[in-house]
């Protein structure tokens, strides 16, 4: 008896032992599973195209000449998200197929579900009516309207704007932009949507060169849109010597991207920015390696102009807002001076250049704003 109770402890024993071990077998598989997943995983984000193109806190740059002669560049070639710089690609399919009589200016294209759906900036454009293909142009230069951007690519790709992208990207390759994606017409975010500063660099001198006739498209200060006065985004034209356009684009991805191009003493730069943290930013270091670019073709930098506008916070005083005068400096500040007091009935100011010696010296200068 006692013999088969010592027998039935030592089996209770063994299944026990090996029930303990069944366990830390499975406990170790899926540990190893887990990690292995994990791993996966992080490796998948680390290798998708999204981390790739985000640089958070690293600016790319370049300057470069009409001829492609690099003057200053800074981490030109990380690929990063266009944003609406995608619309410059966009302009040049467009340009294209005008170069080539295939559309014309007067034509007018239909707007699409889809196209009326895109997120501003937009024209507000509805789905079943129709937009010339000038105005379409005209709105992605100014107010970089999304719905335009769609509904020319649709119109240029047959009806679909995957086939478009296809197509920019194909073309892209052309003018060797060699590191450059296309996803959409627009430029709203996708992780597969890429280029870098040296890419958008080679697309504007293309824009200037290939077609010549379309160019001046990017300089107009401002259109009319069935009633609606649209002023034009690009800070360069009215706030740098002889620059003559491209195009701003901005996703929180992304960050605030500039290409420009500017002409001083018969010399043509253009100059590209990408992934600032502000706008500000974006235009001191634009305008900073425009002029460093100059000097370096003998060119002395002209004097950056000044402006007249309305403070953009309202200001408590007796007579309404305040307005100011803003110049451009050098540095990563912006001087402002104060002119005058204007009255809160009266209509919003409208921005306007004035000589740095009329807004400080001249009193009489003053004395006519604050009559306005």
């Amino acid at each position: 008896m006692t013999r088969y109770i010592s027998h039935h402890k030592k089996d209770v024993l063994s299944k026990t032992r090996l029930l303990m071990a069944n366990s830390l077998l499975k406990i170790k598989r899926k540990k190893t599973a887990g990690f292995v997943a994990c791993s996966v995983w992080l490796c998948s984000f680390i290798l998708s195209p999204m981390v790739h193109a985000q640089y958070v806190g690293r600016i790319s740059t370049i300057v470069t000449d009409l001829n492609g002669s690099v003057l200053s560049k800074d981490d030109a070639d990380l690929q990063r998200y266009p944003a609406s710089l995608t619309k410059m690609m966009t302009l040049y399919m467009t340009f294209r197929a005008l170069h080539a009589n295939a559309i014309s200016l007067d034509q007018r294209i239909p707007v699409s579900i889809r196209a009326a759906s895109m997120e501003p900036s937009k024209l507000g454009l509805r789905a079943g009516s129709t937009i010339t293909i000038r105005e379409a142009v005209l709105g992605l230069v100014t107010k970089s309207a999304n719905d335009a951007a769609c509904a020319l690519g649709e119109f240029i790709g047959g009806g679909d704007e995957t086939r478009f992208a296809q197509m920019m990207t194909q073309q892209a390759r052309v003018i060797g932009m060699s590191r450059s994606t296309f996803r959409n017409a627009s430029g709203l975010p996708n992780p597969d949507q890429v280029t870098t500063a040296r890419d958008m660099a080679t697309l504007a001198r293309h824009l200037v060169l290939d077609y010549p006739e379309y160019y001046p498209f990017f300089k107009v200060p401002s259109y009319n849109f069935r009633g609606r006065n649209i002023p034009n985004h690009d800070p360069l034209i009215k706030g740098y010597a002889g620059a003559d356009g491209l195009k701003t684009g901005y996703t929180a991805a992304a960050g605030h991207n500039l290409v420009g191009s500017a002409v001083q003493g018969n010399v043509r730069l253009f100059g590209v920015v990408m992934g600032a943290s502000s706008n500000g930013q974006r235009n001191t270091i634009m305008m900073n390696a425009l002029d460093s670019g100059f000097v370096k073709n003998g060119v002395s930098p002209a004097e950056r102009p000044l402006f007249l506008a309305r403070a953009s916070k309202r200001v408590k005083s007796r007579g309404g807002s305040k307005v100011i005068l803003a110049k451009a400096s050098r540095s990563s500040k912006v001087r402002i001076v104060e002119v005058a007091q204007a009255s809160s009935r009266s209509k919003k100011a409208t921005v306007s250049k004035v000589s740095t010696s009329r807004a400080v010296n001249s009193k009489t200068t003053a004395a006519k704003h604050k009559k306005r």
